[in-house]
């Protein structure tokens, strides 16, 4: 026994010390990727400084930006980040349901209930969005429907992303196994049931990570409605105040910044989200 005990000790404290060093590589190694971060961003901020960095015979400028300016309307360009978000969250809202909707249609063994989703899915991804928000906001006054251009921007990219994203949903759906689908009806489950108590949840849990990054994007992608002209969110009110005083680099450096500043803050949450759900698969 004296032995046996032994052996373990030694092999416990070499997997103790394989995991201290393997835990030093990846301090050391986030470390320098945050050195990498730093240095990067002060060379994007000393590019557009305006100061003058002379290396050998060779004299680097800066850009040089009107700061006045951007304390002057900092204020009011951030005014539009509440409406960018609310499109973003009335957007994706409405692009899960019509996912799903489009991903139980192309599994579906009904001709035209399949015909249906495959054809919408086809129809929006031939399409630009760009095309589409202008479709809703300019060309159904046409046919007597006068949609608002925040409407029309939401249902745009709830339509464009629900597209796209309906192939996420599917492989979820399809993820939950055969088995577990025959247990729930021996379990005397109807399907109406099996589906909703066994089959979606599994499904959501798979495709909540790749849904997180089709928000981030359509976080970004909320710029288009700003082509519209009626929705004043954060890409709108940049363009406004920069053509009106004639400082586009400054807003659209403003603007930059903050949807940038945005992908950081949901980039980290759904990484955070995913760490947890990974937890569960443990």
């Amino acid at each position: 026994m004296g032995i046996f005990s032994g052996k373990e000790q030694v092999q416990k404290s070499q997997a103790e010390l394989l995991y201290e060093v393997q835990m030093r590589k990846e301090r050391h190694f986030r470390a320098n990727v945050g050195l990498s971060w730093f240095i990067l961003l002060l060379i994007l901020i000393l590019a557009f400084s305006g100061q003058s960095l002379t290396i050998g015979s060779v004299t680097f400028r800066g850009i040089k930006v009107d700061t006045g300016f951007i304390a002057n309307n900092l204020s009011f360009i951030a005014g539009g980040l509440g409406e960018t978000i609310r499109i973003s969250l009335m957007s994706i809202a409405l692009a899960m349901i019509l996912a799903l909707l489009a991903a139980l249609g192309r599994l579906s063994t009904f001709p035209p209930i399949y015909a249906l989703s495959t054809f919408y899915v086809s129809l929006i991804r031939g399409t630009p969005l760009y095309l589409q928000i202008f479709f809703f906001f300019l060309a159904l006054p046409q046919l007597g429907i006068i949609l608002p251009g925040l409407i029309a921007g939401v249902l745009a990219l709830g339509l464009n992303y629900g597209a796209y994203m309906s192939e996420i949903f599917r492989a979820g759906l399809s993820s939950v196994g055969k088995g577990q689908r025959e247990a729930a009806i021996a379990l005397g489950m109807t399907p109406s049931q099996t589906m909703r108590r066994v089959v979606l949840p599994q499904a959501l849990r798979f495709a909540i990570p790749p849904v997180g990054n089709e928000f981030i994007a359509m976080t970004k992608d909320s710029a288009l409605v700003s082509a519209t002209g009626f929705v004043h969110e954060l890409m709108w009110r940049s363009t406004k105040v920069g053509r009106a005083q004639f400082h586009n680099l400054e807003a659209l450096i403003m603007a930059a910044i903050f949807y940038w500043g945005m992908t950081m803050i949901l980039s980290y949450l759904q990484s955070r989200l995913e760490t947890r759900l990974a937890k569960g698969d443990r």
